[in-house]
């Protein structure tokens, strides 16, 4: 049985937002805003809205999903490993047996993160910590600023930061420069800005530059320096405003 976990019935706002597959070497694309058009379901109780782990049987409707959110193809490796791999938290927000919204993140060692984000755990951390990585969080535009994305991520949150798993000092996720409203979005639950990445993704054939987003939780931090305090808001003036 896939297991359920029940939620509050609070909808509030929700974001579309795209992060590259690490295992696919070309997946460098991320967050897409196409919340433009939505309507509000009604929602009576918590049991309009579920959520449970992707499994197997998902894989066509995830499919499906993909499609319509974005612009270029997943591997069909994806597919099999978000909705089978244990690896992967691999959650859906179910309405009337439909999946609405899906977050895919991973736990990993420090030591496995990508050369471009090295720097944002203390160097002392490495030997020792977990950190979380946010692969992908998508809502149906129907369902979007409802508060949906925002369960999805708190789950994950909750996840992480539970008695085992306290050695995760750090949640991360990589966002197009140009998508202010996934930017939005991660700021508002505690995000924040820790690098810009130069010509990092590739969108319909043409480089795009991107973020890194941090949240440090059970006590991790970045590396302390003279400029850390000033580096958010000096990467903000130059390529945000």
């Amino acid at each position: 049985m896939v297991p359920s976990l029940d939620v509050e019935p609070f909808f509030k706002d929700g974001v579309y937002n795209f992060c590259r597959y690490s295992n696919s070497k070309d997946s460098n694309r991320d967050n897409h805003d196409t919340s433009s058009s939505y309507f509000s379901p009604l929602f009576t109780s918590a049991a309009d809205l579920q959520l449970r782990f992707l499994c197997p049987s998902d894989l066509d409707q995830v499919k499906e999903l993909c499609k319509e959110w974005f612009p270029i193809q997943y591997p069909e490796a994806w597919y099999r490993d978000i909705t089978s791999d244990p690896r992967f938290y691999s959650l859906a927000a179910v309405y009337q047996s439909k999946l609405v919204g899906l977050l895919i993140a991973e736990v990993k060692q420090s030591d496995a993160i990508n050369k471009e984000d090295k720097g944002i755990l203390d160097g002392r951390m490495y030997s020792n910590c977990t950190v979380g990585y946010i692969l992908s969080l998508g809502v149906c535009s129907s369902f979007r600023r409802q508060g949906v994305a925002s369960l999805l991520l708190d789950s994950f949150l909750n996840h992480v930061t539970q008695s085992e798993n306290q050695t995760c000092k750090a949640i991360y996720l990589h966002v197009l420069t140009m998508n202010s409203a996934a930017i939005r979005f991660y700021e508002k639950h505690y995000f924040r800005l820790h690098s810009f990445l130069p010509y990092y993704y590739s969108v319909d054939g043409k480089c795009k530059d991107g973020f890194t987003y941090v949240l440090y939780i059970n006590g991790g931090h970045p590396p302390w320096g003279l400029l850390y305090p000033f580096l958010e808001t000096i990467l903000k003036y130059s390529f945000i405003h």
